[in-house]
């Protein structure tokens, strides 16, 4: 049996596990780096609003490979931290990179986020860095994960805003339609109105929805980025005749070559900064 036929998910939740435990998962694991320093302008904002105590329990949701989840634990050098994700391989890497940077008191399970059975009231801080906007079913997800918080304890998100206000997706979808129609739909989450009736239904009070701008990273050069961005979004270009394909590629570097500053290539975000308690 593989290690994704073992892990319960809602059915709701399959075809991410199908993605994220798949060949989604395998290119974030193989650029994990460059996926943490994409957002990396978010930590500190991040962080402080979870304001993780030293003996505090931690949940992370959709941990990745893990970076915010040593980071919380660091945090927590007296208490701890949880990371689940369902991506076998990006687990792998945040066990390893746990391991090597002598992370002791982190810990790593791949799990369905919306129906895992934690222990009640386990966590006293619940965060999620874009890893919360991909649940099927949303309130289940989070009812689940206030049953798992204890009465007080900190829930705190990013999400991104709608994808009109981030520039790096817009341009990239728009770069790769190629002069097809770009699709309108937008990720979960972007709507702070939705947002806040979604996590009050779950169970928590005190929510605040701060719209946050930072620059994204996306590599040290053209030549860097441009093979980061295809590497990621490529698929976009399924359908397209070579001289379509290699249009859309030209448009990308001449877009990319646009946003080099000195310290790399660099594109605006746009993020919800989600904070709520535990009722």
């Amino acid at each position: 049996m593989s290690e994704s036929a073992a892990v319960r998910v809602d059915p709701s939740n399959e075809r991410m596990l199908k993605a994220w435990d798949g060949d989604d998962g395998s290119l974030w694991a193989k650029r994990a780096q460059r996926f943490n320093d994409g957002v990396a302008a978010y930590r500190d904002l991040f962080f402080s609003a979870a304001d993780v105590q030293v003996a505090d329990r931690v949940l992370d949701v959709g941990c990745g490979a893990g970076q915010t989840t040593r980071d919380a634990a660091r945090l927590a050098a007296e208490g701890s931290a949880l990371g689940v994700d369902l991506s076998s391989e990006m687990l792998g890497v945040a066990r390893r990179l746990a391991e090597e940077e002598r992370v002791p008191n982190v810990s790593f399970e791949q799990a369905d986020a919306q129906v895992y059975p934690f222990a009640d009231a386990r966590f006293d801080v619940v965060i999620s860095r874009h890893g919360s906007m991909f649940f099927g079913t949303p309130l289940a997800a989070f009812a689940n994960l206030a049953r798992a918080t204890r009465p007080g304890g900190r829930l705190v998100l990013l999400t991104w805003q709608p994808l009109r206000l981030n520039e790096w997706i817009s341009t990239f979808r728009t770069i790769f339609a190629a002069g097809r129609e770009v699709p309108s739909a937008d990720l979960a989450l972007s709507d702070p109105r939705e947002i806040e009736e979604l996590l009050s239904s779950a169970g928590y009070a005190d929510i605040e929805c701060t719209a946050v701008n930072k620059p994204m990273y996306f590599g040290e050069d053209v030549d860097d980025a441009a093979e980061f961005v295809v590497e990621q979004h490529g698929g976009r270009l399924d359908g397209l005749d070579d001289t379509a394909r290699d249009g859309a590629i030209q448009a990308l570097r001449a877009d990319l070559a646009e946003h080099q500053a000195d310290r790399g290539v660099f594109y605006g975000s746009a993020a919800w900064l989600v904070e709520a308690r535990r009722r």
